[in-house]
């Protein structure tokens, strides 16, 4: 990434809260098939790293190359809702977006991830197991083991089962959500995707929880057989892991980062001030025109 193509943090976050505004005026529409998309891409980033685990490669291998679908994403500017848990509340502080604008933007976005991890989760269970004729072999066992982690063994440790599922939850998207502000430190596309791939490789090499990651791998495990009810998933995973999502793109990230780099406002210019300028700029042209007819 050249010198030349590097965006000031000050400059980063105001385009991060024009982005944010831009997202806010989204139709529904929009937001569904730009939400659809964001959640299947990452879904074939989560099941690329059970293959490459399933062939006894080393975790990290996995972790290097999970942000894959982050990148793609984020290029055809498509909508994760975990990235938009920081962007939107950059977009409150500065006064572009109204609440109501946000709260739109989340609900919407999270449906729209979850209508399409689940949506990829049906397929890629449909392909490993030859149209429901085999049982997915070693990475069906390996979806089925971590489906059983994030939720039935966080159950069992009650209520401290629940904490640590949030509090990984906050450790995780306060590395996405900077992979999403880092997307728009460089004007060149390799070095976006630079930016963004050190922050994602990051927490997924760190085992934390991603909501949108977790609508396709807990019901890939449970379509695959692991002996998770729904109400277990959504109780012991997405309810912690949303909510920690949320706390750590808002404040750890979105607001922070704008209370420290306040997009700079215009200073509105008075009348008084222009005119005796207009009028000096007038009495200049008229004194070098009087001058060259002399």
């Amino acid at each position: 990434m050249k010198m030349a193509d590097y965006v000031r943090p000050m400059d980063v976050v105001q385009e991060a809260v024009e982005l944010a505004k831009r997202k806010s005026e989204l139709s529904i529409r929009d937001m569904l098939i730009r939400g659809i998309l964001a959640g299947a891409f990452l879904g074939y980033a989560t099941s690329l790293v059970f293959v490459i685990l399933s062939q006894g490669l080393p975790p990290i291998v996995g972790a290097i190359l999970f942000p894959v679908g982050f990148v793609i994403l984020v290029l055809l500017g498509l909508e994760l809702v975990t990235g938009n848990f920081a962007l939107l509340p950059a977009g409150v502080m500065a006064g572009k977006i109204r609440i109501t604008k946000l709260l739109r933007n989340w609900a919407w976005v999270y449906l729209g991830n979850l209508i399409g991890s689940l949506l990829y989760a049906v397929l890629f269970y449909l392909a490993i197991t030859n149209w429901r004729t085999g049982n997915g072999g070693a990475i069906a066992d390996l979806l089925k083991q971590a489906a059983q982690k994030k939720t039935v063994a966080y159950m069992a440790l009650g209520s401290s089962g629940w904490a640590t599922a949030m509090v990984k939850a906050v450790l995780c998207n306060w590395m996405v959500t900077i992979g999403a502000m880092l997307s728009l430190v460089s004007r060149s596309t390799v070095g976006k995707i630079a930016a963004m791939w050190l922050p994602i490789m990051t927490f997924f090499a760190l085992g934390f929880e991603h909501s949108v990651v977790n609508m396709f791998l807990i019901p890939s495990g449970m379509l695959l057989g692991a002996p998770i009810s729904v109400g277990q998933a959504l109780l012991w995973n997405l309810l912690p892991v949303t909510l920690g999502n949320v706390v750590a793109g808002t404040l750890l990230t979105g607001m922070s980062l704008y209370a420290t780099y306040p997009t700079q406002a215009v200073p509105a210019v008075s009348k008084a001030e222009v005119l005796p300028a207009e009028q000096n700029e007038q009495q200049t042209a008229f004194a070098a025109a009087a001058g060259g007819l002399r």
